[in-house]
């Protein structure tokens, strides 16, 4: 399926590169053009109550030849980009498979009113965590969607730190950072030393006369000396330059405007951390993810249908096959039992035995015999009982 997509790719470009050439000749020369057109037939009409001469009266002929032949022109061109727009329609027709709802039996999941309910919800979390505010709200409203306020309150607060930070104001995440010191710490964030570097360095920009007011504001990294011991080094050793320019000095890096796009993305990360949020939309994730695992399962719905074993996917919470979705989309870590060669789950945790081996609950009450089990992999012989679950 993967490779028939590429080619599928392939020839949609094609006609779609057979449409481009098209587009500028319906811009907007035809509306110029009949607009010019327009303006001086009203020159002519607006002589009301005189005869036209014969000059006028030639005027009033070339006009109404022009605006013919400009529609004409544009209902050749609107002619010929419709063909090669349709073309690129049956080429998605042609190379896509359209129904890509019935990749998965509807008996595999809930309700079609609670699909419905929590594609509503990812989207609004979604909206909410672009700083799409406004939006969010209309499509709580028109979907009769009710979110508690406590669940739109980090959103909202994020984005409003968010937002000034853009603007370059460093007062509401210090004053952010401040307020959660010690759970930053736990995290090891390294967010308000960096906030503080930043407003230090916005002072070392504004020139000598904001020497002593630096050097005052320093204070504050004292208490990140252990961890950003030579960071504070370079910080301090900038001021002998101030008088000289930093922009030509070796310290000219600490003006680099990248500091902001860096700050940011360490806020949204640590921020999204400690509230317990995702720092990627969970909607772009899943659309992200279903763009690559989408080809896959279309190739396994196939197999299942020429084969009529409908009863292989029969559980939501499992794929028939692993789909590889990249480094970018390992989130935890995953136990594959070595005896069944099962993907443990809830149901079937993984179970480590007093001699250290590990294995799924599963294959644990397949080999006991008599009450008492056998490692499968060294001779120790143990109770049962005396398993214990393991948590990755």
């Amino acid at each position: 399926m993967s490779g028939k997509l590429g080619l599928g790719q392939v020839a949609l470009m094609s006609e779609w590169d057979a449409v481009l050439p098209h587009l500028p000749s319906i811009g907007g020369w035809p509306i110029h053009c009949l607009l010019s057109v327009f303006v001086r037939i009203h020159s002519v009409t607006a002589l009301q109550g005189t005869p036209l001469s014969a000059t006028l009266s030639l005027v009033m002929s070339q006009c109404c030849r022009k605006i013919k032949d400009t529609v004409q022109k544009l209902a050749s061109d609107h002619k010929d980009i419709h063909s090669s727009v349709s073309r690129v329609g049956k080429a998605i027709d042609r190379n896509f498979d359209s129904e890509i709802c019935g990749v998965v039996s509807d008996a595999v999941w809930d309700s079609r009113e609670k699909q419905q309910q929590i594609l509503q919800m990812a989207i609004v979390e979604h909206l909410y965590q672009q700083g799409m505010l406004s939006v969010a709200e209309e499509l709580c409203q028109e979907s009769t969607l009710n979110v508690d306020l406590d669940f739109k309150q980090p959103f909202l607060e994020l984005n409003r730190i968010l937002e000034a930070l853009h603007e370059q104001d460093l007062g509401p995440a210090l004053e952010w950072a401040i307020s959660h010191r010690q759970r930053l710490l736990e995290l090891n964030s390294s967010l308000e030393f960096k906030l503080h570097r930043l407003h230090f360095i916005r002072l070392l920009a504004s020139g000598p006369e904001k020497q002593l007011e630096a050097l005052s504001y320093a204070r504050h990294f004292q208490p990140f000396a252990r961890l950003h011991q030579r960071e504070i080094q370079v910080m301090m050793g900038s001021l002998v330059y101030l008088r000289l320019g930093l922009e030509k000095s070796p310290y000219c890096h600490l003006l680099d405007n990248s500091h902001w796009a860096e700050i940011c993305e360490t806020f949204t990360r640590d921020a999204c951390s400690l509230l317990g949020l995702s720092v990627e939309s969970p909607l772009s994730v899943s659309f992200a993810s279903g763009c690559v695992a989408l080809p896959v399962l279309m190739n396994i719905k196939a197999v299942i249908e020429q084969r009529q074993c409908t009863g292989v996917w029969s559980h939501k919470d499992e794929l028939p096959i692993e789909i590889e979705l990249g480094m970018k989309c390992w989130y935890h870590s995953v136990f594959a039992c070595p005896i069944l060669r099962q993907q443990t789950s809830d149901s079937n945790p993984p179970i480590k035995l007093i001699c250290g081996h590990v294995i799924s609950r599963d294959a644990l009450n397949k080999l006991i015999n008599g009450g008492k089990l056998k490692c499968p992999y060294c001779p120790m012989e143990q109770n049962p009982a005396d398993g214990k679950r393991i948590i990755f």
